[in-house]
């Protein structure tokens, strides 16, 4: 089991040097792999229409290639070396979900560039000391973040527990720490579909089970009203805007509220959860009414909160058609 948890520390002017090389290396790599990509036309299947899709020239994969790579990065590297490896893989991972997406249809035929400050520390470059997380900066320079503060065990508290590589960024630190799989308590798998109004959940042990969903969605209904009274004088008025904001916050709060509660009913009746992987893109019509009411919907938000904040269950993202017949199982998903 996987947990990860976020955590403020005062150590942004020794670290600010380090994420922006950090962030440079990142973009530089993925220049290197989007010069390395040509373009194949191809026909959609199922359709009428042709579609240009990425295709490496050379193999980007391959040991020979990397190193080359990681040569020509450590030129000048005024850090850890470790930090160049981190640097490429990261590099790799956000240009293979572009590539993924655009396979996909949800990005357009542009390089994709990591425009924040951040950088993801290799195992190598932390060691936990006490309260204390070091952070390899240089070789023999180290930073030291405190987590005195923490709402979370520490691995030294907890059996069967480490560290994985943790995100840094110049205000917080976004910790993941490994614990021992507990068997969820021996609860069900429970396949959910995302309605309007209701979550509706399926397992063979337990049957049918529907979380009402109402008072979240008239929390956005009524917020919205709330907004479009000032929304045309927000342009002109920053009193408006004050007031816009103010009832932003507010519905996100209370509607925050609302998705903590619900995932903790989820939670508390169930062990792996199925979640449908529904795009909002694709459910759009040229009905103003349903637009809106797919817009406000708050189904990325449940799904992060199980899977990032409580992270005590096991989340698997299904297929949105038949969602509901499928059971979870420790070696997949099978048909109920």
């Amino acid at each position: 089991m996987l947990k990860s948890y976020s955590l403020k520390h005062e150590c942004g002017d020794e670290l600010f040097p380090l994420l922006k090389v950090y962030r440079d290396a990142v973009n530089r790599v993925l220049e290197e792999l989007w010069d390395n990509i040509e373009w194949e036309k191809r026909k959609v299947k199922g359709k009428k229409q042709w579609r240009l899709l990425p295709k490496y020239k050379v193999d980007v994969h391959s040991g020979k290639y990397k190193k080359k790579l990681r040569e020509s990065l450590l030129v000048d590297w005024p850090y850890a070396a470790h930090w160049v490896d981190s640097a490429i893989k990261t590099a790799y991972s956000i240009f293979k979900s572009w590539r993924k997406n655009y396979v996909k249809g949800d990005r357009r035929r542009r390089r994709p560039t990591a425009k924040r400050l951040f950088a993801r520390a290799k195992q190598t470059l932390i060691k936990l000391e006490g309260e204390k997380l070091r952070v390899t900066v240089k070789p023999g320079e180290h930073v030291h973040i405190d987590l005195t503060h923490r709402y979370f065990p520490l691995p030294s508290e907890v059996s069967s527990a480490g560290l994985g590589e943790p995100i840094i960024t110049p205000e917080k630190i976004h910790l993941p720490v490994h614990y021992e799989d507990g068997n969820q308590g021996g609860k069900p798998s429970v396949a959910w579909d995302f309605n309007l109004l209701s979550f509706d959940g399926y397992s063979p042990e337990t049957g049918w089970i529907r979380i009402d969903t109402s008072k979240l969605a008239s929390v956005h209904i009524s917020s919205f009203e709330k907004r479009r009274s000032v929304q045309r004088k927000a342009s002109k008025s920053k009193k408006a805007r004050r007031i816009l904001a103010k009832y932003s916050n507010r519905e996100r709060n209370r509607a925050g509220k609302h998705q903590l509660e619900i995932t903790r009913v989820i939670q508390s009746v169930c062990g792996p959860v199925g979640l449908e992987e529904l795009k909002k893109q694709g459910m759009f019509s040229r009905s103003r009414i349903w637009n809106r009411r797919i817009s406000r919907s708050d189904w990325r938000g449940i799904a992060r909160i199980l899977e990032e904040r409580l992270g005590e269950v096991k989340v698997e993202e299904l297929d949105p058609y038949g969602s509901s017949s499928y059971s979870l199982g420790v070696g997949g998903r099978t048909k109920t």
